[in-house]
Order: C-alpha cells, then structure tokens, then sequence
C-alpha cells in the first residue's frame, strides 16, 4: 500500500507575504489543508482551504503590501503568472485598466507522492491518459506524479506552459523525478512546444497540463498519432461536458451530424439527422476526478462517447480510495455474453436492439428506474406490453415511458409484438407491417406527429392511465425517494429524473435539492412535469 507523503515548501511561500499576513496564515494553517492566500486592494485579506475560508486581519490590503509580494517573487509572464524559484507555488497577479496589479491570488504548490496508487495500472499501461476536473481538485498534483513514476523506465518530456508542474526557475523541483521539463514563453504558444517537443527530443511520454486550446488539442492528436504516449488534463467535470465543448471535443472524437436514410432512420428508431462520433479519440482513457479520493474511470473512450451519442451512456468505473489508503473499485456490471446489455435510466438495450423499459424479475432495479406513483390509477394490471413502433421514434417512445413510468418492451419483430403503433401517414399508405398487424388482430395506435407528448397519450390510454389529486400517504412516498435520490447523487450519480408530480411536491423537491447544494429544474408538460435533480 502506496504511503502519500506531502511536500510544500510552505515557509518559502509564507517568506514573500507581509509579516502580520504570514503570522495569521502560520496560526490558522493547523491542519496543511491550505489553498490559497487572496489579497485584494482595499478588501481584507482572506485564506483558503479545502473546506472553509477565513479574514486573516481585518487591515485592509494596501498598495505597500502588494508591491512588497511582487517585490521578492519573479516577472509575471503573459498569462500574469510568477512564481518561487525551486518551488510549485503560484502567484497570479489581478490588473487594472492601466497595467496595475490591484490582486495577487498566492497559491500553495505541493509534492504529493502516492496520489497516483488509485489509477498506476493505468498510468503504466501505454495508453494516453486525460484527466478532467474542476479547478483545485488535484490535476496538476496527480499529472506532477505520474510524470515522476514514468520517468524512472521511460523518456519523458514535461511541457510547463506555467510552471506548475516543475516549479518556478530554470532548475526543476525534484517532484518530477528524472523527467524533463520544456518551459513555454507564451501560453499561446504552448502547441508548438509540444509539437517541439517530439521532433527533437525523443521522448516517449509527453505530460501536458491544461489543454484548453484548438491548437493544443489538435497539437494533442498529432503527437497521438506518431505512436507517442500523453497524459494531460483539461478543465471540465464529465465526459459530457467535453463533448459539448466545442474547442475540446476533438480529444475525444469530436461529434458531427450524419443523415440517414429513411430506411436506416426506421431500423434504428431515430430521426434522419443524428450525431455520431467523427474520428477515432486522442485519448484512449478519461479520468474524472470527482474528488481527491474518488475517481470515475472511462477505459475506452471510444465506446463511451457512442453509447453516449445513441442515448445509453454506460456507467464508468468507479475508484475510490478509504482513509486507511485501500482502494476500491467498483466495476460496471458486465454482461452475459448470451444477450449482451446495456442500462441506463432505467432501460437497457440489448445487441439484438430491443430495448427495455423495465428491469425483468430476479434483476435488480436501477436507483433511478421511473417508478408509478399513486397519483396514477390504473384500470388494468400494470404488465409490460410489447410495442413495434412503425415509422416511430424508438428513442422518443422510450422516454415517454421513462416519464410516465410503465413497462414497454420495444420489439423489432412484429410477430413478437402485443401492439404496434405508427404514423398516420404510414397508416394510410397501408404500409406492409400495417396490413399484417391488421390480420393478426393487433390494436394499431395512430399517431398524429413523432412527438414525446403524442406518444405520451398514446402510452396513456395503452394503460388507462388517469390522474388523481395527491394524498398525504403519495406525497411522502415522492419525498422519501427525492431524498433517497438526493442521497444517490451525493454518493455519486451525476443526475436523476424523479416521477412526475403536481406543481405543490415539485416546489418540495426543488427546496430539498437547494438545501444539499444540489441543482434541479423541471421538465416537461402538465400532468407529466418532473423534476431532475443534478451536481453541477
């Protein structure tokens, strides 16, 4: 078991603070769980750390103690950083109009060895490796360290736009073992550096910190294909998010939009247009940094960008590490080969393409499976029914009934089918599958429009669904799963649908969610509104 030791140079830092400043910082520091030392002209200057802020005087800062900090720290560079010689600490400078420094952000460095024991397998796999987290939650620290592990039997090459991997000066901070460090004058510059990089020094790993640019993630695809290894960071919380950032999506495929033809749009069950994934990843494994201790693992990107574009992510890999150092992993559920399946939200779809609404007997429900309320009556025992959607949305269907919370199982055979529903359209051309379902006395559904709330109706007269006004046994059955939901977010789901509800438990729901620090909106129309609940 991997023993994290931290080193942070602190009284290098504390030396370049005004003296009533660095005694307050020393006093309240107790714990070494400080971040940063923010002092703002004409404000009191504050402390930072992992789980509070605190004033350190209550002398407002002044002009004299900004000058004496830049005074005995190195030139700020164009992105109006400086830093400590021989150390990781990071000072960023705030201006004026005219060129002024009116704030300093002092922002603690350290040497955490043994944060990468929760992912080393990975590290020393070969495979290009990116981590996305938000800002302060350990990138650097965790990019700092595998470039050390990796160093000792590969060449490794550090590009530093700022100096925070290796440190301020020309000498690197013995964090980074034995690998070396390219510094770039410019951020603008950083993508030829790393194109540098590996045309003239051989190196067989390349670590690069906070990709954030077009060039630099096409400079990251280029390097990538000349058989050399990456591992970088970039800011972002999920793999959604980057998906939807259009200056980073490349490192992950990117996304284009791809017409189908009408009769590959009705075997797959969406509309015409689709997006797709356009190229293969530049990274082969995503990294989401949930928190220092918890990690969520995307082994092959690839795959899960396609199951994101075609509506069922799969679940990534969990890591999380316990007090006591032991790490532990939680692993998607792998699936039978026999009838291979992938769940999300409650449905899952299968190899053979059917999918399902509702999880079989003997299987365990997902956490955020649409569940019917009371507030639901039903004239006929609620049993799945076998849809063959014609000229339908098989995804939109799929979500009507994620909505209203019934069991539909969308079938491609017709001959499996308990009901087939189609377009008015398709009904009067009397299409083939139409005829056949006729003399088979199957009910036919027609739908006006390839809408949600057309086939919302229509799920609802399938089972003589009605509405019926909220008791109190109703609505504290809908406040114990929000909060069971809640509690499934805060342990690390990234968002769940609740069941529809009238406007009176909604309101409800959303003051839960606000009281844990949790995001939620409403969706949907009146009787089927419902409320998501999100981390943002």
């Amino acid at each position: 078991m991997t023993q994290r030791q931290i080193t942070d140079d602190l009284h290098a830092l504390l030396s370049v603070l005004p003296t009533a400043i660095a005694q307050a910082v020393t006093e309240a520091n107790e714990s070494d769980n400080l971040l940063e030392v923010i002092l703002d002209l004409g404000r009191v200057p504050t402390a930072r750390f992992v789980d509070k802020e605190i004033t350190l005087t209550q002398v407002e800062v002044s002009h004299t103690d900004i000058e004496y900090v830049v005074d005995r720290i190195g030139d700020f560079d164009a992105d109006n950083r400086a830093g400590l010689e021989r150390t990781l600490h990071r000072i960023a400078a705030i201006r004026n109009r005219r060129g002024s420094i009116v704030g300093l952000t002092c922002r603690v460095g350290r040497a955490v060895y043994g944060t990468t024991d929760i992912l080393k397998d990975l590290i020393e796999s070969g495979k290009s490796l990116l981590i996305l987290g938000r800002p302060g939650v350990g990138k650097t620290t965790m990019l700092r360290e595998a470039a050390r592990i990796l160093a000792d039997n590969k060449r490794v090459v550090i590009v530093d736009t700022s100096n925070e991997i290796g440190g301020d000066g020309d000498v690197a901070h013995p964090a980074v073992g034995r690998a070396r460090r390219m510094q770039v004058s410019m951020p603008s510059l950083q993508h030829e550096v790393m194109i540098e990089a590996v045309e003239n020094h051989n190196p067989e790993v390349i670590v690069i910190d906070e990709i954030g640019r077009e060039l630099e993630a096409a400079a990251a695809r280029t390097i990538a294909e000349r058989g050399v290894q990456l591992i970088g960071t970039a800011h972002g919380n999920t793999l959604e998010n980057l998906l939807l950032n259009p200056t980073l999506s490349d490192l992950i495929g990117g996304i284009e939009s791809v017409t189908l033809s009408d009769e590959e749009a009705r075997r797959r069950g969406t509309q015409k247009t689709v997006l797709e994934r356009r190229s293969a990843p530049t990274f082969d494994v995503l990294i989401e940094i949930q928190t220092r201790d918890r990690l969520a693992v995307h082994p092959d990107v690839a795959d899960a960008v396609d199951s994101l574009l075609r509506g069922y992510p799969s679940p990534p890999e969990i890591r999380t590490r316990l007090e006591d150092g032991k790490i532990v992993t939680e692993r998607a559920s792998v699936p039978s080969p026999k009838r291979q399946v992938a769940q999300t939200q409650g449905f899952r779809r299968s190899r053979d393409g059917d999918v399902y609404a509702d999880v079989p007997p003997g299987e365990a429900k997902p956490r955020y499976f649409a569940e019917p309320q009371d507030t639901i009556r039903r004239e006929k025992p609620l049993q799945a029914e076998k849809i063959y959607p014609y000229g339908v949305a098989r995804n939109r269907l799929i979500q009507a009934a994620k909505r209203l919370g019934v069991p539909v199982l969308v079938v491609n055979d017709i001959g499996e089918a308990d009901t087939l529903v189609t377009l008015r359209s398709y009904y009067r051309k009397r299409q083939r599958p139409v005829v056949d379902a006729e003399n088979r006395g199957m009910p036919i559904y027609v739908l006006r429009s390839n809408t949600v709330n057309q086939m919302q109706q229509f799920l609802s007269d399938l089972f003589n669904l009605t509405s019926e006004p909220t008791d109190e046994i109703s609505k504290d059955r809908m406040l114990e799963e929000t909060k069971g939901a809640i509690n499934a977010i805060l342990n690390g789901e990234r968002w769940i649908e609740l069941p529809p509800a009238d406007a009176y438990i909604r309101r409800l729901q959303h003051e839960m969610a606000r009281r844990y620090h949790l995001t939620s909106h409403s969706y949907g129309k009146e009787p089927h509104r419902r409320v998501r609940i999100y981390r943002e």
